[in-house]
């Protein structure tokens, strides 16, 4: 969601989440690595705040860099929100059936990834499930479930399918009348990755861009394999010494569950992830953490998997090239159950 306003990776990042508790270990990292200091900078955007740390060895530069990052983030808030009235997103959702509508280069790319995710789960990251997004955002607002009419035409509404890409062109067509594109699910994943590389174009390498739960990390802090990030799924905020930490670099991680984002509604339990396929909010106490390499393929992916559940997530993730994945889930009884793919525990620092 946006605001109103690229088998185990050798990966190194920062999670985060609705259901992870993001904990930068950075604290016993020196000041000073050579000449290298360490910069640290937040700012609100996309509904959420976006965190970079980052090394360099002027402030001057440093703060040049972050600068230009979070100008990247604002244009592209400006460019896929589906809050702003006039972003680009907009203008393309209210643009007619079934004409090529030219778009930017962000835009297409956008759309364009998140097509080869919906068609590698298929249809479980679907960015056209809009009419469930909104019905079920008034739900939890509200604290009641969408009718069975809204449910059905939602569902009839989205077809992923039914977005026609031209990449000669850079057009999009909408193949269904009164389809409408979302981008939440994959956009601050996007805007981490483009925020990294502009720090990169401005030669800083060390560095790891936050937004929300999903993080794209450069090379390592000075002196260190990676970064320590500490994964959280349905432990008590009190109970770190449960907390599993895995050493990243130069990769997208996400984490998406219902930890938080959760609503009751007539007795049951519901997720702030919509299933595509039910148009409804999964009720499954779930959690996955993917480690993709780029932040883009994470964020997408790891909502994608709860809605496939264990099993079948873990497949998808044993396909995805260079991404590695990690369930926790609750059964019906309270009991927490963990599951990950091959290479997973690679990352897994000792304790």
């Amino acid at each position: 969601m946006f605001s109103k306003m690229p088998r185990a990776p050798r990966c190194a990042g920062i999670v985060r989440g609705i259901f992870i508790f993001a904990c930068l270990a950075l604290f016993g990292i020196a000041a000073h690595a050579g000449d290298l200091q360490r910069h640290s900078y937040s700012r609100p955007a996309m509904g959420s705040v976006f965190r970079i740390e980052l090394y360099a060895q002027d402030a001057t530069v440093a703060e040049k860099a972050a600068e230009a990052a979070f100008q990247r983030i604002e244009a592209l808030n400006q460019c896929a929100s589906d809050y702003l009235p006039e972003s680009e997103l907009s203008r393309l959702n209210k643009a007619p059936a079934n004409s090529p509508i030219k778009v930017s280069e962000d835009l297409f790319v956008l759309v364009a990834r998140s097509s080869e995710i919906s068609a590698q789960t298929d249809g479980a990251f679907d960015i056209t499930a809009t009419y469930a997004i909104q019905h079920w955002r008034r739900a939890r607002r509200q604290k009641k479930l969408p009718t069975a009419e809204q449910t059905q035409r939602a569902i009839a509404m989205t077809d992923w399918s039914a977005v026609k890409l031209d990449e000669k062109e850079r057009t999009v067509t909408k193949m269904k009348e009164g389809l409408l594109l979302d981008l939440g699910g994959i956009g601050k994943g996007f805007a981490a990755d483009a925020a990294l590389a502009v720090l990169k174009e401005h030669g800083i390498t060390r560095a790891l861009v936050a937004g929300s739960g999903d993080v794209a990390a450069g090379d390592a802090p000075p002196g260190k394999a990676g970064w320590d990030v500490a994964l959280r799924t349905f432990e008590a905020p009190e109970e770190k010494e449960q907390l599993t930490h895995v050493m990243l670099k130069n990769c997208g991680c996400s984490t998406s569950g219902d930890l938080h984002q959760f609503v009751e509604l007539d007795g049951k339990r519901y997720s702030h992830i919509v299933d595509p396929r039910t148009g409804l909010g999964l009720t499954d106490r779930i959690a996955c953490t993917v480690i993709s390499p780029d932040a883009t393929t994470s964020d997408g992916l790891a909502t994608a998997l709860c809605v496939l559940g264990v099993e079948k997530g873990l497949r998808v993730a044993e396909k995805s090239q260079g991404t590695v994945a990690r369930f926790v889930w609750l059964t019906e009884d309270g009991v927490r159950r963990t599951r990950e793919s091959s290479g997973f525990q690679g990352l897994v620092q000792p304790k």
